[in-house]
């Protein structure tokens, strides 16, 4: 029976309290020092096992869980939807039931369909971390987007953060929104109206359909994926023309002195931001990166009960 007290699963941001949320982002800073050390290794999770189990493909947020587990010591079975008996026809419960059976103390997963890492959370005696499902939430992206923000600019307290992209069908504009709003910053959309889900303001945004109003003030500008299949399902003319009037770009953003920008990956180049500004000084993609192993051992620790 899992604890209804503490933290024993981690499927949406909006799970979190502001304490957890709290001491999660305390946490990840102590493991980032730590990683940086000449000894990284540590036997905190020592004897653990976690399921990677992904649905869909994944490189930065699969490898840093593939890492993490690595730096504290646990073992990891790392099972793809090609490489399992779904193609057999297996069910995520069955193949879940069959992984807590082998001994798996915690199960990964990203899956396409959202609800499913709830649905496989209420199946399972053991933690669920929810690395993204369908457009539902990817929390661990947002803790990682959030520390890196706040690595950057301190406190986020009536910061302002705009992001621009497909908010519509993006999970990790949803967990952001909802961590950013828990500690008191100003959140800006900006997307064409087909972008935009109906509704959204009510999560207490503020909504933008041109990027030059959108980024006035800003303190942190974040551009999402935009995914080709959206061109072709009607939601933009071409991408293209989405990188004319929606792409980070010098066109379109010309007073950038006083932000950061960021992006969860994988970017597409000259779409959703260009290279000039992927690659200035600016840009702390490339940080954003290794700031997800230290989130993820947070993560894995916290729910394992990991004692330094």
């Amino acid at each position: 029976m899992k604890s209804s007290q503490s933290l024993s699963d981690l499927i949406s941001i909006k799970d979190l309290s502001l304490s957890q949320l709290t001491s999660l982002l305390e946490k990840t800073k102590e493991y980032k020092q730590f990683i940086k050390g000449t000894t990284r290794y540590s036997t905190e999770l020592q004897g653990k096992t976690i399921g990677l189990l992904f649905y869909e493909p994944s490189t930065r947020t699969k490898c840093s869980f593939q890492l993490a587990c690595d730096y504290l010591g646990a073992h990891h079975l790392s099972i793809s939807k090609s490489g399992s008996s779904f193609v057999k026809g297996e069910s995520l419960k069955d193949t879940a039931w069959n992984l807590h059976a082998m001994g798996v103390d915690l199960v990964v997963m990203r899956h396409p369909v959202s609800g499913a890492a709830n649905y496989l959370s209420s199946k399972l005696t053991i933690p669920v971390v929810n690395a993204g499902d369908g457009m539902h939430a990817h929390p661990t992206q947002a803790l990682l987007d959030i520390f890196t923000m706040q690595e950057y600019c301190g406190t986020l307290k009536n910061k302002t953060v705009t992001i621009v992209g497909d908010i519509r069908h993006s999970r990790v504009a949803r967990s952001n929104i909802h961590a950013l709003n828990m500690l008191g910053a100003n959140v800006r959309l900006v997307a064409p109206k087909t972008f935009l889900p109906k509704g959204i303001a009510k999560l207490g945004v503020q909504v933008f359909t041109d990027i030059r109003e959108a980024v006035e003030n800003t303190d942190i500008l974040m551009a999402l994926r935009i995914q080709k299949e959206r061109q072709l399902a009607g939601y933009i003319p071409s991408l293209g023309e989405y990188a004319k009037y929606f792409g980070v770009n010098n066109k379109n953003i010309t007073n950038i002195d006083d932000y950061i920008i960021m992006h969860p990956g994988p970017i597409n180049r000259g779409v959703e931001i260009s290279s000039q500004f992927a690659d200035s000084s600016l840009s702390v993609i490339l940080k954003q990166v290794p700031n997800g192993v230290a989130v993820r051992m947070a993560i894995l620790s916290t729910l394992l009960g990991g004692i330094k």
